[in-house]
């Protein structure tokens, strides 16, 4: 399979790999490795409810780490709002994930919406507005 090279480029050198711990830190994660895709998303959400930072593991293929390593580099300095920094059509589109991988790209998701919901809750931030996808 060949991949573009915003793929290339972020599956060769992904932002943001690790996890976060302490304070202000939430986690959320979807699939799993032995279905052949796996994502946790860390958040370290500031007072205000500004991602401060965000940091990703994952088992996949070069189109989820490349969405991966895109969202938590794209997503700092965001409001905490659970939704992805872009859409998942963009994301597909973007990165060239051929049609039959879009739901690995839903797992992304899932993670990255679950370590928000996570913030939201634990921060006592009010469902803050979502953002435009840009």
């Amino acid at each position: 399979m060949s991949y573009n090279e915003l793929t290339r480029r972020h599956f060769d050198a992904p932002a943001r790999v690790g996890s976060l711990a302490g304070p202000g830190c939430f986690r959320g994660s979807a699939g799993s490795p032995s279905q052949g895709t796996w994502v946790q998303f860390d958040v370290q959400v500031a007072p205000g409810s500004l991602i401060r930072a965000a940091r990703f593991v994952a088992f996949g293929c070069p189109h989820v780490i490349a969405a991966c390593s895109l969202i938590a580099e794209r997503a700092e300095g965001r409001c905490a709002a659970p939704c992805l920094p872009e859409s998942v059509g963009v994301l597909r589109e973007r990165l060239g994930v051929p049609v039959e991988k879009l739901g690995r790209l839903l797992l992304v998701e899932d993670a990255w919406v679950a370590a928000l919901r996570a913030a939201v809750r634990g921060c006592g931030i009010e469902s803050p507005p979502p953002q435009p996808h840009i």
